[in-house]
């Protein structure tokens, strides 16, 4: 495949009509084209800051084989960057993952680890394995830091739990990211958590308590803060579209980003899956815990994140871009991907006028379909 000449190209300032250069694994240049007659769109490859699984395979048992074929199956989807994001699980399996996925981080198959939990509210687990639950542990955060030398990115913490500030603390002074979800919070403990050093909403509206205009909860004080990265799950099962469309203009998009979320039944047949050691059904592609329906995560990918918050969603395309690539890219303080500029790594996306993805490159590479 060649990239496309004359496209619209997305770029941090906006977008130019022109033809993208590569060299090596870089972005060249970007020549002038005609805004005319520009056709088409090229954006950064995008950046995955939540995601469980696809193609049948899955990172939350901290597997080796199975998160290179979670990452390769993304990758011709659109995303070039990504985080493993367990489940709650116990101590050992989350030190596994640190371990098993340290030399996949080394490879640059995955950027880094995601823990979304096990220090969860149990009244808005969804579908996490209630059993794994647990307060958070500054001890335990440090073995699992320590061994991991860098991989651990983000983890996701209840602000409400005892030990969650304290927690949260110790995570914005060692460099890792602390998230707010699946929490049951109060506006205050939530902006509590904030004042602490949270920065990140784990997927909006999901597994949090529900606005009310007397009791409004974790959600008001997520979107509100200029300090917060809120992430959205853009499906119409995770949240209807106009949902989606009202939190980004009062969030301001910019400074939102699009996730997945997406587990081991992305990519696959309805049928019967497992989620952290739970069952899961998936029907006309809604995942669903077998006992109870709660939504288990998505089976989308993230090129059907950005279509879905353009045409369903009504965001222009550069904004939905910026949430899919550039946001994600800066949340994690990188600086070489997210973006198409000269110098940054050669990460696209191509589409044609109906947004449809006609290729992905990664580093210079083109992935095979």
């Amino acid at each position: 495949m060649q990239i496309p000449e004359n496209a619209k190209v997305v770029i941090p300032d906006g977008v130019v009509p022109g033809t993208v250069r590569v060299s090596g694994d870089r972005v060249e240049s970007i020549t002038d084209g005609d805004d005319e007659t520009a056709s088409g769109w090229i954006v950064p490859g995008f950046v995955d800051v939540h995601c469980h699984g696809g193609d049948g395979a899955t990172y939350t048992t901290g597997d080796a084989d199975e998160a290179r074929k979670v990452a390769l199956f993304h990758q011709r989807h659109g995303t070039t960057t990504t985080l493993a994001s367990l489940v709650s699980s116990p101590f050992d399996v989350m030190m596994d993952a640190v371990k098993n996925f340290r030399p996949l981080i080394d490879e640059g198959v995955l950027e880094g680890i995601h823990f979304e939990g096990p220090y969860l509210s149990h009244a808005r687990c969804g579908a996490q394995n209630p059993q794994a639950l647990r307060d958070p542990d500054v001890t335990e955060l440090n073995s699992l830091v320590e061994a991991g030398a860098g991989a651990i990115k983000m983890v996701t913490i209840a602000p409400e739990l005892a030990g969650a500030t304290e927690a949260i603390e110790w995570l914005s002074v060692h460099g890792v990211v602390a998230a707010i979800g699946h929490t049951d919070a109060s506006y205050e403990t939530t902006l509590d958590a904030i004042a602490a050093g949270a920065t990140v909403g784990t997927h909006v509206f999901n597994g949090m308590r529900g606005f009310n205009h007397r009791d409004p909860g974790p959600i008001p004080a997520l979107l509100d803060d200029p300090r917060v990265v809120c992430e959205f799950i853009a499906d119409p099962i995770h949240l209807h579209m106009g949902t989606l469309a009202f939190a980004l203009h009062a969030s301001c998009a910019p400074w939102a980003v699009l996730v997945t979320d997406a587990m081991s039944a992305t990519g696959m047949d309805d049928g019967k899956y497992e989620l952290g050691g739970l069952d899961v059904t998936v029907a006309d592609g809604a995942a669903r815990l077998t006992e109870t329906g709660s939504i288990a995560g998505s089976t989308i990918t993230m090129d059907d994140a950005f279509r879905n918050t353009v045409k369903l969603a009504g965001i222009d395309v550069p904004t939905a871009s910026q949430m899919a690539s550039q946001t994600p890219a800066e949340l994690l303080g990188l600086s070489d991907v997210g973006r198409i500029e000269p110098g940054a790594r050669a990460d696209l996306c191509v589409y044609d006028e109906d947004l449809q993805l006609r290729g992905v490159m990664r580093a210079g590479e083109w992935i095979t379909p």
